[in-house]
């Protein structure tokens, strides 16, 4: 288990697929860049100590972890799968700031 350039968690490479799995959902259904995906999950998750795959974060998809990284919960509750139609209402996390640490990927 190590960390890599792009994410600032200690991950086995199971973890570290599942990593990026959610870096690629927040690309594809948000829009954002690599960077920003990376820059997310790293201010969400650095240092945390994350089991070998399968970590208990796999009993979730990584489509529901991005929904949480990019979204600001309302009413204790994210928007979650393909079933949500309209997400103008859910109000955007912030990204973490351009001279953060986080930010590992040039955007």
């Amino acid at each position: 288990m190590k960390t890599t350039e792009e994410f600032l968690t200690v991950l086995d490479e199971g973890m570290l697929r599942f990593f990026r799995e959610i870096a690629d959902e927040l690309v594809t259904r948000f829009g954002i860049s690599r960077a920003e995906a990376v820059a997310r999950i790293n201010a969400a998750y650095e240092g945390a100590d994350i089991d070998p795959y399968p970590d208990i974060m796999c009993h979730e998809e990584p489509e529901y972890w991005a929904y949480g990284l990019y979204f600001l919960p309302k009413d204790g509750r994210l928007p979650h799968g393909d079933s949500v139609e309209d997400l103008s209402e859910w109000e955007i996390r912030p990204a973490p700031p351009q001279d953060s640490h986080v930010w590992t990927l040039a955007d």
